[in-house]
């Protein structure tokens, strides 16, 4: 398991911006999630995950503490910031469906996604089974054949022991991601969902790739402010994705 820290005040940001530069890009370093109630523009946002693949270190990043600090805080460089990663298009940032990820960051943050990989499009892309829909987390991991079965079995649990306390149909509250100190069975489910979907995304594209290929990094671009439409802060460009011998995947189908 990958060790984890607490990024939840401004010094604290700026030398997590210092870790990030320099990182490789391919394959991708930069594995992200959000965490919130309702997370999305009319929600709020409680945590972003950050896993630095070469370091195996998940940062916690206090957005609920920190707020827009978070973004705007300058690393040593006293230029690049949080925002300034999120939205470089040269840095691949893998998300597993960055669709609410996206909506949260630019309602509230004015923080526009770009250089998005998706994890879910990525096995989508890799299935060779029936493609009318994406898969969540959970089905994705209980899929995939390179995992050992006691490992899916552990995952299994800790997200069974999350669930209880922040699922809203097991007696639980999305309040959670709030509480500080950060309960240990939550901070050790957030850890643990970069590390699988880190996993599962090197196989996944490992497998996309023997099918052809698919551009699945979610070129988001900066919408007119429309609030009718699924992204507020950016949408995805509409791909027809050639999948050679697996057929074609029309992207926007998915999401819209």
């Amino acid at each position: 398991m990958a060790s984890s820290s607490m990024a939840d005040t401004p010094p604290a940001i700026s030398a997590l911006i210092d870790t990030l530069a320099d990182l490789p890009r391919s394959p991708p370093a930069l594995y992200l999630d959000l965490e919130g109630v309702n997370l999305c523009r009319h929600g709020t946002v409680s945590l972003l995950e950050i896993l630095v693949a070469p370091a195996n270190h998940v940062y916690l990043v206090d957005v609920h503490a920190l707020g827009e600090r978070c973004f705007t805080t300058p690393g040593p460089d006293e230029t690049t910031t949080l925002k300034s990663v999120l939205e470089a298009a040269d840095v691949p940032k893998v998300f597993f469906d960055a669709r609410n990820d996206s909506d949260a960051l630019f309602a509230h943050f004015g923080v526009a996604l770009k250089g998005v990989v998706d994890v879910q499009l990525l096995e989508l892309a890799a299935r060779k089974s029936n493609k009318r829909c994406v898969n969540g987390l959970a089905k994705c991991i209980e899929r995939d054949g390179t995992m050992a079965q006691g490992d899916k079995e552990a995952f299994k649990a800790i997200k069974d022991c999350g669930k209880e306390l922040f699922d809203p149909q097991r007696g639980g509250s999305y309040e959670v991601f709030n509480a500080r100190p950060l309960p240990e069975t939550v901070r050790a489910y957030c850890v643990q969902e970069k590390v699988r979907e880190a996993t599962l995304a090197r196989v996944a594209a490992s497998h996309a790739a023997g099918c052809g290929s698919i551009d699945i990094g979610a070129d988001f671009e900066q919408q007119n402010g429309d609030p009718e439409k699924p992204f507020h802060g950016g949408s995805l460009k509409r791909i027809d994705a050639p999948l050679g011998r697996c057929g074609s995947v029309d992207i926007c189908t998915l999401i819209e």
